[in-house]
């Protein structure tokens, strides 16, 4: 098989992941361990090249992406401390909505220094995309940048390159996006990056269980705590909207019956700077049992964030470099039903997993 050329927005703590992931699967790295997929359509990690990348921190900016993605703010875990040079150098990206002014009150190193670099116009983001000869762009921009997205969702269009929404901003599940896609003939995956094993997949089995085994669910709450920029992006709560409803869709689609909407919360909660990356979910379900016994479930996870979104887009990356293969046009839907929080068609993982090996099969 080819390489799968991917470019990337936004190289921060994700972006850190994937590529330490790349490197370190490359020899067949702990049998694999880690990974849901070894070979998705022929395609192995090692199959994967970065061969374009944009942030606006004027510390990444001009850099190789070996070196750009352990530069500050930085904070994820390093599993593979030796990365060789791409060879691709980190360009200055459109800042747009893309940096929080909120972020200008924190004079640490743990938010942006934005450079003072030229801004791309989207002929210039275009130009580097056909040039690079990108199969998939891959949007790692921080929540709530609804107009940078659409701006590198829009060269995408332009360009002919498949589309990975990592974040909550709605394209792939938009109507109007979503058919903007289907006739200029790229493939899209999305929305919002939903993690191996992290709050939403955890909150999402455990109601449908409920559901399954007629448990009846009358209220539940999700709160997580992160140090990450991420975390500090949405401490400002007009950020925090499409997440909120990403996060809550996301559960409430395998609900057996609705919640009202008092009897719901789900999102980010705090803050917390000296857990870097790491992000602690608390979870709690009340309901009722046989003959209306009441019962709760109280659970803590904590896991590395970052980590734990870059093997599931290892597999999106795969997924939408075999839809570009097979010419599909629009919306990958059993990709993003089993990858994403916010897909166009909702379905309960049991059946999303079921849907996206066939898929990969039929490849």
């Amino acid at each position: 098989m080819t390489a799968i050329r991917i470019a990337i927005v936004g190289i921060g703590n994700c972006a850190s992941s994937l590529v330490q992931g790349l490197e370190h699967y490359r020899e067949g790295a702990n049998d694999m361990v880690g990974l849901m997929h070894w070979e998705v359509g022929g395609y192995k990690p090692s199959d994967i090249k970065v061969v374009a990348a944009w942030d606006v921190d004027r510390r990444k900016v001009g850099s190789d992406v070996a070196e750009a993605i352990f530069a500050k703010p930085n904070c994820t875990a390093v599993f593979a401390a030796t990365i060789p040079a791409t060879g691709t150098v980190v360009k200055m990206g459109a800042v747009l909505d893309g940096v929080a002014e909120h972020m200008a009150d924190y004079k640490d190193d743990r938010t942006f220094i934005v450079a003072n670099d030229a801004q791309p116009t989207k002929a210039d983001v275009v130009a580097e995309l056909k040039a690079s000869g990108a199969d998939v762009l891959m949007n790692y921009l921080p929540v709530g940048s609804q107009k940078a997205t659409e701006f590198y969702a829009e060269c995408a269009l332009e360009a002919g390159v498949a589309f990975v929404n990592n974040i909550p901003v709605f394209i792939a599940s938009n109507p109007e996006w979503a058919k903007r896609f289907e006739d200029a003939g790229v493939p899209i995956i999305g929305d919002d990056i939903k993690a191996q094993l992290g709050a939403t997949i955890v909150h999402r089995v455990l109601t449908d269980l409920f559901a399954k085994r007629g448990v009846k669910l009358d209220r539940t709450y999700q709160l997580n705590t992160g140090g990450n920029t991420d975390f500090l992006n949405m401490s400002n709560h007009r950020r925090l909207e499409s997440k909120k409803i990403s996060k809550t869709e996301a559960v409430q689609s395998v609900t057996a019956e609705r919640l009202d909407d008092d009897n719901v919360h789900i999102g980010p909660s705090d803050y917390v700077p000296w857990q870097n990356d790491n992000k602690v979910c608390f979870l709690r379900m009340e309901g009722q049992l046989f003959g209306g016994v009441p019962m709760n479930l109280e659970l803590r996870l904590s896991v590395e964030d970052s980590p734990n979104s870059a093997g599931v887009a290892i597999d999106m990356i795969r997924c939408a470099k075999i839809a570009r293969d097979r010419g599909l046009k629009g919306v990958v839907d059993p990709a993003s039903a089993y990858f994403c929080k916010h897909p166009r068609t909702q379905m309960t993982d049991d059946l999303a997993h079921e849907a996206v090996e066939e898929f990969i099969r039929a490849a």
